[in-house]
């Protein structure tokens, strides 16, 4: 079994997330949805990028590259280290379900956290 998932907070929890706990890796409460509904165990908002590095991006292709570079570099500061240092230490417990609002999860920040994560697990 993988040690993490992704999902859309937007699709609700999937059967297999009943033995993972589920983490919401944005910096925002997905809009309409309830917290029952989101079935939520976490919220690390601090491990999601900046609002500044957020709004540069806008979810523009032609960015992308330049955004997992400086999302890199966000995931090295302290805070962000410290959200990343817990989240590892709740995948070592059990697998985890990292759940997000955005549309196209592919370029989102989700692949560099993924990725990041992999470095240590």
């Amino acid at each position: 079994m993988d040690t993490f998932a992704v999902r859309r907070v937007y699709d609700g929890p999937d059967p297999a997330d009943a033995n993972r706990t589920r983490v919401l890796v944005d910096r925002l409460w997905p809009r309409g949805v309830s917290k029952e509904r989101a079935d939520i165990d976490e919220w690390l908002k601090d491990i999601a990028p900046s609002a500044d590095l957020r709004s540069w991006y806008h979810h523009d292709a032609s960015r992308y590259e330049e955004f997992t570079s400086r999302y890199r570099d966000e995931l090295d500061d302290a805070g962000r280290r410290e959200a990343l240092d817990h989240l590892l230490d709740i995948a070592g417990k059990q697998p985890v379900t990292l759940v997000t609002a955005v549309k196209d999860v592919d370029h989102s920040h989700l692949p560099t956290l993924l990725q990041r994560l992999g470095d240590f697990v």
